[in-house]
């Protein structure tokens, strides 16, 4: 799967949709560093995507950066309550309370 992400954006094929999936599949192998590159890409490219904000936090957790994945998951819920995605808007919040106990 990774791998022909990864040659879709060799092609030049890069947006949010591709950078997610990307991000996804390099949390899934273990490879925190790569994912949290491509989902930034994702949610650069489209800052609505609430569901790449909320990996990206867990790339940043992965990676011991507590403040980043803070940081995204708080760009995220804002993003997920406008958007009124409760399922990410939950999960989120659920993310938060635990980082900050």
């Amino acid at each position: 799967m990774r791998e022909r992400l990864e040659q879709l954006l060799a092609a030049g094929r890069d947006n949010a949709l591709l950078r997610f999936g990307l991000g996804n599949a390099c949390l899934k192998e273990g490879d925190a560093a790569a994912a949290a590159l491509h989902l930034r890409q994702a949610t650069e490219r489209n800052p609505a995507h609430s569901a790449a904000w909320k990996l990206l936090g867990k790339a940043w957790l992965a990676l011991e950066r507590p403040q980043d994945a803070e940081a995204a998951w708080n760009k995220g819920l804002e993003v997920a309550v406008k958007q009124g995605d409760l399922q990410s808007s939950r999960e989120m919040t659920v993310f938060l309370k635990r980082l900050r106990r």
